[in-house]
Formats: C-alpha cells, sequence, structure tokens
C-alpha cells in the first residue's frame, strides 16, 4: 500500500552535519555517521544527505564519506552533492546509495537527467530545485546554496526534468529553510500542477502538525524535513527525533 513518506534530509559540510536557515549560518549539529545509527533506531522511511561544499567547491563526491553512510544506512537513501557525470552517478550507486540527488549540474544541462537514467534507472535520480520568492512574489530558481540566480522559468523547467527521465522531484523552499514556521503550500500546489512525478517537499517543517497538514493536503506526498528531526525546544537543543511508529500508522490509514 503507498502511503506519504517522511524524509529527513541532512546537510553534510566539511564532513560534519550542518543546518541552515535560509541557506546561510550554517551550525554545527553533529557527526553524519552517528546521526545516521540514529535514524536507524527510529526506522525511518527514507534519508536524504547533501553535501553543501561539492558543488560550490567544485569538487568530487567523496566517496569515503559515501560508503561509510550506505553502509551504516538501514533505510533507503538518496545523496546529492557535487555529481556532473554518469560514471559518478554510477560510482556512488555502485557503494550502496538508492538515490542520486541533481541540483546545479542538471539546471545547466537537463539532458544529463537522461543520460544518468539510462543508465541507473529513472526511480533513481532525484532533481533538486531550490527556489525562493522575488519582490513580486514569483519564485525564482536558484543553485550554488543559494548564490546564484538562474534565468529558467520554473513551470517550464520542472517540465523538462520530468520529460528528460527524472523519478522524483524535490522541491525546497530557500525562503522557509530552518524557519519551522510550515511548508510554502502554494508551492506545493504549483508543483503538483507542473509535474505527474512524484515530488518530496522540504524547508519550513517546525511540527509534526505541518508534516500532517502537508499529506492532509496531497495525500501521496514525501515530506522532508532538516531541523524538525535534528532540534528540539525554541532554544534548538541537537536532539535527533521521528514520528512514532502510531503516528506513522494513523498516516497510512488517513491516505487510504
Amino acid at each position: 500500500m503507498l502511503r506519504s513518506r517522511i524524509i529527513p534530509c541532512l546537510l553534510i559540510q566539511n564532513k560534519g552535519l550542518v543546518k541552515t536557515v535560509n541557506f546561510t549560518n550554517p551550525k554545527y549539529v553533529g557527526d553524519p555517521i552517528n546521526t545516521v545509527k540514529l535514524f536507524n533506531e527510529k526506522e525511518v522511511d527514507e534519508m536524504i544527505i547533501l553535501d553543501i561544499d561539492a558543488s560550490v567547491k567544485n569538487i568530487e563526491p567523496d566517496y569515503s564519506l559515501i560508503e561509510k553512510l550506505a553502509f551504516e544506512c538501514r533505510m533507503p537513501l538518496c545523496f546529492g552533492g557535487g555529481i556532473k557525470s554518469v560514471e559518478q552517478a554510477s560510482r556512488i550507486i555502485e557503494l550502496g546509495v538508492e538515490k542520486i540527488a541533481l541540483s546545479s549540474a542538471i539546471i545547466e544541462n537537463t539532458s544529463l537527467i537522461t543520460s544518468i537514467a539510462q543508465v541507473i534507472g529513472s526511480q533513481s535520480v532525484v532533481a533538486i530545485i531550490d527556489v525562493k520568492k522575488n519582490f513580486f512574489g514569483n519564485y525564482e530558481v536558484f543553485t550554488k546554496n543559494g548564490k546564484q540566480k538562474i534565468k529558467h522559468n520554473l513551470d517550464k523547467l520542472l517540465q523538462q526534468i520530468e520529460d528528460c527521465g527524472a523519478g522524483e522531484i524535490v522541491i525546497n523552499s530557500i525562503d522557509n529553510d530552518g524557519v519551522m514556521k510550515g511548508y510554502d503550500l502554494n508551492l506545493v500546489e504549483k508543483v503538483r500542477e507542473a509535474v505527474n512525478i512524484p515530488i518530496t517537499v522540504l524547508g519550513g517543517a517546525g511540527s509534526k502538525d505541518h508534516i500532517f497538514e502537508l499529506i492532509d493536503h496531497y495525500k501521496i506526498i514525501g515530506a522532508a524535513a532538516g531541523s524538525l528531526f535534528v532540534f528540539k525546544g525554541i532554544y534548538k537543543a541537537v536532539l535527533i527525533n521521528y514520528f512514532t511508529q502510531d503516528e506513522i500508522n494513523k498516516l497510512s490509514n488517513d491516505n487510504c
């Protein structure tokens, strides 16, 4: 039975785990390997891990770290950061990662999606699109950790990504990143109208109610979050947490 997926999203910088607000001021929150072990105990649905250094610094993916993460991970793992070729994507899949996430490289060259999908399968290709609103309330696409604006119409880019063979789109709100005040449901609606492939939403979840609200609106969808699963309380003490099995079962029943 299909149900929505609830997905912790972890950011890696300088081999450590960090959390950002609006893609700025990264705060160190722990060791990624230990954090994966803790999420194993929580029996999470899936995990996204993004190396936010690799594309900005134009460096190779850290295959040694990826191998360690994949070895420890007991849930499906999606890894992104610095992937720019079919060879890199294939190598990461061979290390035990289920999905690879592409961002900057595919916005510069969407045909890369097709090339990679032909080798590892569309189901293993995830496109991550980072957006924020401009002064007029229109969504603009950014790369390089929100530093480089791209002259792409969001709707056309989403459709092109689907046409090129991506199996999933992660739509990430830069405006809502780390703010913990809820998802941008208008953005979700816009993406749902543009494409037919699975969507995962990232940016803004600050409580379990925000997850419930997203799933209540859209039923079968990916609900991803960072701060929600690594912070606790108003002072944002680092504490790895997740949904209880009873809460997961309730979501499954509500989606029927």
